[in-house]
């Protein structure tokens, strides 16, 4: 898989998603389906997404222990899409477990990536909530370290630590950046954000963008927009 802009279908229900969808005419662009729209409408939104033909990014997060994740990939595994994640706080065992479980008799899979600290998480939360007191930096590099060394495909990350992260665990190594925002655009409740251009620079293998495009008044030249700066499209 190459290089992409990952639309965040952060939807409430299936209807509003699929009037969105029907707005690319002619373009089948790859999706993320997150907590929000998958606890709504359950699997039956991802086949029927899958079965339009989009790519499918399933952004449910897993963190659990080992056998719970393990059992629970097995359980997605059939749903045919093409990426999903876990929490890499979960440690590498439970990374491990993510991986069995989402492998399927005839050794093929998804792809398999985990969450880094989530761009929301700025240094001051991490180390007052959260109790780490390591740069943030050094945190999420250490993350997907343990990520690689549980055969895990890639992180989801800042696209500001997509280099570090390349420099890291190698160009091979897959980084999936949201938080992305236009230039001048708000951040929203994101702490650790770039543009589309920025991240290409930087190294992101795959943005995802959500509010950007979902929001704008029309969704279709801001996706166009992501291509353009993002892929050179």
């Amino acid at each position: 898989m190459g290089k992409d802009v990952i639309i965040a279908c952060d939807f409430p229900n299936k209807k509003t998603t699929l009037d969105f969808l029907d707005k690319f005419t002619g373009r089948k662009p790859f999706v993320k389906i997150g907590m929000e729209l998958f606890y709504a409408e359950g699997p039956d939104i991802v086949r029927e997404i899958k079965g339009r033909g989009h790519k499918i990014f399933l952004d449910l997060k897993l963190h659990d222990i080992p056998n719970t994740v393990e059992k629970a990939m097995a359980s997605l595994s059939g749903l045919g899409v093409d990426m999903t994640n876990v929490h890499a706080a979960g440690t590498r065992d439970m990374m491990e477990a993510a991986l069995r479980g989402l492998t399927r008799p005839d050794g093929s899979r998804p792809i398999l990536i985990a969450v880094t600290q989530l761009t929301s998480t700025s240094q001051e939360r991490m180390q007052k909530e959260l109790l780490i007191d390591a740069p943030l930096p050094q945190v999420v590099t250490a993350y997907a370290e343990n990520a690689r060394a549980a055969g895990l495909d890639g992180v989801v990350c800042s696209p500001l630590e997509a280099g570090a992260i390349h420099e890291s665990c190698g160009d091979g190594f897959m980084t999936v950046t949201p938080g992305i925002r236009f230039a001048g655009a708000a951040a929203d409740d994101q702490s650790r954000i770039t543009t589309p251009a920025k991240a290409k620079e930087i190294g992101s293998d795959y943005i995802v963008v959500g509010r950007p495009i979902t929001k704008a008044d029309d969704p279709v030249a801001a996706y166009e927009r992501c291509l353009a700066e993002f892929l050179d499209n």
